[in-house]
């Protein structure tokens, strides 16, 4: 059930039944030379709505810009500071627990995001029980990062080993060319390929990293690929949302 494509009547029906919501959540940046720039958010998005099919979860509409500072040398990045995202995520939440929700499951596509999430829910916990709402005490938020899923770890070392990379990977660019088949891109890809710096300043990483690939070697991608990747998460993600419900 997508948020979107329902009324106030219908969401007020679903919290009768259920406090839980899914949010996904990804980043509009570069992923090297054939990833696509929404793939964080198109990823993390389809996922949760098989996710939302599998539980018979609300789902909400994709966050699709997230924390990639260090991106935004390479044009067609789209990033919010972490200070404004807190703030994004704090909305969101506090809207949502006022209309009678406590469980948010957010799924992730972006690594960059991990650590400004988590800052977001300790800062809307502290803003909740600011306003003394009256469920603020149990409202939960938990993190879901796709990537991260133990049996998609697996089959992406099993598939690719170490040309998995850290970003613009096989994996995920496999995973948007099983969504958009019409959008696989080519363009040649360097034998060589960088990885293992720090990352720092946006300037920095474009000058480290100079074709936006970490490790990767998004050339073993294929459509096939990304449907496991895909069954693999949602099944898995389904999974915890159901354990995270259950939890009191």
């Amino acid at each position: 059930m997508q948020l979107s494509l329902a009324t106030w009547c219908e969401v007020e029906t679903y919290l009768e039944r259920s406090p839980g919501i899914i949010l996904p959540i990804g980043s509009t940046e570069q992923h090297g030379p054939t990833g696509l720039i929404g793939t964080d958010a198109i990823c993390a998005e389809e996922i949760a709505y098989g996710v939302g099919e599998a539980t018979h979860g609300l789902v909400t509409p994709t966050i699709n810009v997230g924390m990639a500072l260090h991106h935004t040398a390479f044009p067609g990045t789209i990033s919010l500071r972490p200070s404004t995202m807190i703030l994004v995520i704090r909305d969101y939440v506090t809207c949502l627990a006022k209309a009678g929700f406590n469980k948010f499951f957010f799924i992730n596509g972006h690594g960059g995001n991990i650590a400004t999430l988590k800052a977001a829910f300790a800062e809307t916990y502290a803003h909740l029980a600011d306003l003394n709402i009256p469920n603020h005490a149990q409202i939960q938020c938990q993190l879901g990062n796709w990537f991260m899923c133990q049996s998609v770890y697996n089959l992406a070392k099993e598939l690719y080993g170490d040309r998995e990379g850290s970003h613009a990977t096989p994996s995920e660019v496999a995973l948007t060319q099983y969504i958009y088949p019409e959008y696989i891109k080519n363009a040649p890809l360097s034998p060589e390929v960088a990885k293992g710096h720090a990352i720092y300043s946006a300037a920095d990483f474009r000058h480290r990293y100079p074709d936006g690939r970490m490790g990767s070697n998004p050339a073993l991608a294929t459509p096939e690929h990304g449907k496991q990747f895909y069954n693999l998460a949602v099944k898995e993600l389904s999974n915890n949302y159901l354990k995270f419900l259950s939890e009191q």
